[in-house]
């Protein structure tokens, strides 16, 4: 059931600041704003104003003036949680804001639960739950790629994805549930070739939107991109040029790294995570041996690998660690090969490292780390890994973890649906099935929903969303 009261909160972020937004919504909400608004000498009433308007005038309590404000009024149902919504603009003094809202709960409002005007949104059916939870991604998202993710699943995309394919689903199961009706008659309704093909469909986009999850959480969290090669050839240096900043200790001992460094800088809108790991090479240190064992366990989980290479060596000597970092990498994750110290470099080094038959998923770029020569090249290429991946999956991209483990669980029930098919399992089993997937893929939207679902949801979000 639907909380009829009229909630309050401060919308903007805590603390100091030219302007502040107190927003209030509920079926008395312009009520209670109108026992607090004096507009100006008209002494006009808000409640007697039209919808999506502005108003000029003061904040009183008694005789006292709290400050003056703007007012908007917004009118259910075309209002973002779908009921009357008043906006308060007042100046950002802390203790302006704290009075006001004082006011309104003292004239019948309460405060607001986390995320509860977002909660709204999602009850009236102003949105569904999955674009009541990209509200949350858009406030918290970091770079220009999580901002676009969190954006296109706002606007719909990824619902509209779920919407095409539950909509299969059901006339799907409607063709089988008929047939369970005329059992006796033995009439076929659906096809069971035509039912296959449709199946297989539902499982490879199901299929895409699970994979698709490693991405868009990388995008969320930051691009893993893990920085490997031999000691001494200038990783932390590296780390230190794209930082902008002395993250990691640089020495000549070898050694030096025994450990993961670990940061996130923001390049052009995107955001990669580095990690700088210990240097591989031959040794009976057991600290620094267990940190090689680190730098292998972060090859595993990066999307790019930066195999920084000595231009100084032997081309046997940097050949050798690009073919046993190659062997390490499955077909999804992207390959710079760094060809470091370009300044002092072996020219026959760079001829034969230009002459290396690389594949799609793999670049090669010559800098000097430590004059940052060329560097605006490697961001390019990190860039570009990122962007190429990005078009692969089609925009609809998972960002979200409770949406990944629902698809997981889908994908599990339609992969049943095509082994029943094709074991000609009876009709109400394959029903079942059927039935399933349509649950979850309800409950990523919200069309099948608990209270202790929505608690755990919106529980997150910030007071005044």
């Amino acid at each position: 059931m639907i909380d009829q009261s009229t909630i309050c909160a401060i919308s903007t972020s805590p603390g100091v600041g030219a302007i502040a937004v107190i927003r209030l919504s509920g079926a008395d909400a312009i009520a209670v704003a109108d026992k607090v608004f004096k507009s100006g000498k008209s002494g006009k009433k808000l409640a007697d104003q039209p919808a999506n308007t502005v108003h000029f005038g003061k904040i009183q309590s008694d005789e006292e003036m709290i400050d003056e404000v703007i007012v908007a009024v917004f009118k259910a149902p075309h209002s973002f949680t779908g009921e009357d919504i008043v906006e308060i603009s007042c100046h950002g003094s802390v203790y302006i804001q704290q009075k006001i809202l004082e006011l309104l709960l003292k004239n019948g409002a309460r405060l607001a639960f986390p995320g509860e005007f977002t909660q709204r949104a999602f009850l009236n059916g102003k949105m569904d739950l999955s674009q009541a939870e990209a509200v949350a991604d858009v406030i918290a998202s970091s770079n220009a790629a999580a901002h676009k993710l969190a954006m296109n699943q706002m606007r719909g995309g990824f619902s509209r994805e779920i919407n095409e394919l539950r909509d299969q689903l059901l006339h799907f199961t409607a063709m089988v549930e008929l047939e369970l009706d005329f059992a006796e008659e033995e009439v076929e309704f659906a096809n069971r070739t035509q039912l296959r093909q449709l199946t297989e469909k539902i499982e490879k986009l199901l299929a895409r939107l699970v994979n698709s999850f490693q991405l868009g959480n990388a995008i969320k969290n930051g691009i893993p991109v893990a920085i490997v090669g031999e000691t001494n050839v200038g990783k932390s240096t590296l780390l230190n040029a794209l930082l902008n900043e002395e993250k990691a200790i640089v020495s000549d001992i070898h050694g030096t790294t025994r450990d993961v460094i670990e940061d996130v800088v923001n390049l052009h809108g995107t955001a990669f995570r580095f990690f700088d790991t210990a240097g591989i090479r031959d040794t009976k240190d057991v600290i620094e041996t267990l940190g090689i064992e680190r730098t292998y366990s972060k090859l595993e989980q990066a999307a790019i690998v930066l195999l920084v290479t000595d231009l100084q060596n032997p081309y046997p000597v940097v050949a050798e660690r690009i073919n046993d970092i190659r062997k390490r990498l499955n077909e999804e994750q992207k390959l710079i090969i760094v060809g470091n110290k370009l300044d002092s470099a072996i020219h026959d080094t760079m001829v034969q490292m230009e002459a290396i038959d690389l594949n799609d998923h793999e670049k090669l770029v010559f800098i000097a780390a430590k004059q940052k020569t060329n560097l605006n090249q490697l961001v390019d290429l990190l860039l570009s890994a990122v962007n190429l991946h990005i078009a692969d999956s089609q925009d609809v991209i998972v960002s979200n973890v409770r949406h990944y483990e629902i698809l997981r669980n889908a994908h599990n029930a339609i992969l049943r649906v095509l082994e029943g098919i094709d074991s000609g399992i009876t009709n109400d089993f394959l029903a079942q099935d059927i039935r399933e997937c349509l649950h979850y893929l309800g409950e990523i939207t919200g069309e099948i929903t608990n209270h202790e679902v929505l608690g755990h949801i919106f529980k997150n979000f910030c007071i005044g969303k």
